[in-house]
């Protein structure tokens, strides 16, 4: 679930990244007082730290999962 969570913040994020770059429009910032606003600055933060969380998803085994629920699957 916090995985989904970060993945979901981080999409945001690029999103927002990606409306800066094309458009030169801060969307995070038009929504929530300018970039300097505490409510901007908190979700600039907050989608730091799901990135933050999303590098820890590059070192981890993933392949244990899928086959532990492939053998959950197949003795039932």
């Amino acid at each position: 679930m916090l995985d989904k969570t970060a993945l979901t913040l981080l999409i945001i994020g690029g999103l927002n990244w990606g409306c800066i770059g094309i458009f030169q429009f801060d969307l995070v910032a038009w929504l929530c007082g300018g970039q300097t606003g505490i409510v901007s600055r908190i979700i600039y933060i907050i989608v730091g730290l799901a990135a933050i969380w999303c590098i820890s998803l590059l070192f981890r085994n993933t392949n244990e999962a899928s086959s532990d629920d492939a053998v959950t699957h197949h003795s039932a």
